[in-house]
């Protein structure tokens, strides 16, 4: 990769990942994302989203290509993806939670063990978090008896608890309720007007409309287009993203 600039906390270039049995989930993809930018990717199911995503934050090792995040260069060192995990929340499709702890269990956990702070410093940051995701009403509650919706939204809280300068979304509603997932979009919604650093996989279109910076259109591990949410859902300039948007709008 070429000089590391400031300017921007996400920087990849040119990353590929092939999985055992030939499969290329993601080809030649390069992107820049800069401080407090949203930016949303969509595509149909299978085209290297996700792992896009887990390459970021060092859950997968790229075979080719460079991943730089906020200056710390993601490559076979451990002790680096450990680094970069620190920096960077995830928040996945399924909410894992521990079932046995309490919700606000489960967002001490994480401050306790990597952050090595005390009970009650972590027990403040979490009261705020789920004050801030309003569920602070269930800090006793166990997650099985929540909704879909208050659990992804403990999980989200759970990621800020490390205080990540970048978080990652990947399709956090799809496994919702449809009554549920507004409740969801407007925990993000709140979140990226904070002035976080969100890269989010979603088919919620009123959501990358609403609060994307920029988009990426996806298929067969590549970038098709690339583009303002208003050029791309009104104005799209592949055939590809046409069809797919046709399909989903």
């Amino acid at each position: 990769m070429s000089e590391i600039h400031e300017d921007y906390i996400i920087e990849i270039e040119n990353v590929s990942k092939t999985f055992t049995g030939g499969v290329e989930a993601v080809r030649g993809f390069s992107a820049k994302i800069r401080r407090q930018e949203v930016v949303v990717i969509m595509g149909p199911s299978g085209s290297g989203k996700s792992t896009l995503l887990r390459c970021i934050n060092g859950l997968e090792t790229a075979e080719s290509g460079a991943i730089v995040v906020d200056g710390i260069r993601l490559d076979g060192d451990k002790r680096r993806r450990l680094e970069i995990r620190k920096e960077v929340g995830m928040v996945f499709q399924s909410f894992n939670l521990f079932p046995h702890l309490t919700v606000l269990e489960n967002v001490n956990l994480a401050q306790r063990r990597v952050r090595k702070k005390n009970k009650a410093s972590a027990t403040e940051r979490s009261l705020e978090l789920l004050q801030m995701v309003g569920i602070a009403d269930k800090a006793n509650s166990y997650p099985a008896q929540l909704s879909g919706g208050q659990q992804q939204r403990v999980a989200i809280a759970r990621a800020l608890a490390l205080a990540p300068k970048v978080m990652l979304f990947d399709e956090p509603t799809s496994a919702l309720d449809p009554e549920m997932i507004n409740e969801v979009l407007d925990v993000m919604k709140k979140l990226a007007r904070s002035g976080m650093t969100m890269v989010v996989v979603t088919h919620e279109m009123g959501f990358a409309r609403e609060v994307s910076d920029w988009v990426i259109f996806m298929d067969d591990g590549q970038i098709v287009e690339t583009g303002a949410p208003e050029s791309i859902f009104a104005r799209p300039q592949e055939e590809r993203t046409r069809r797919f948007l046709n399909q989903i709008l």
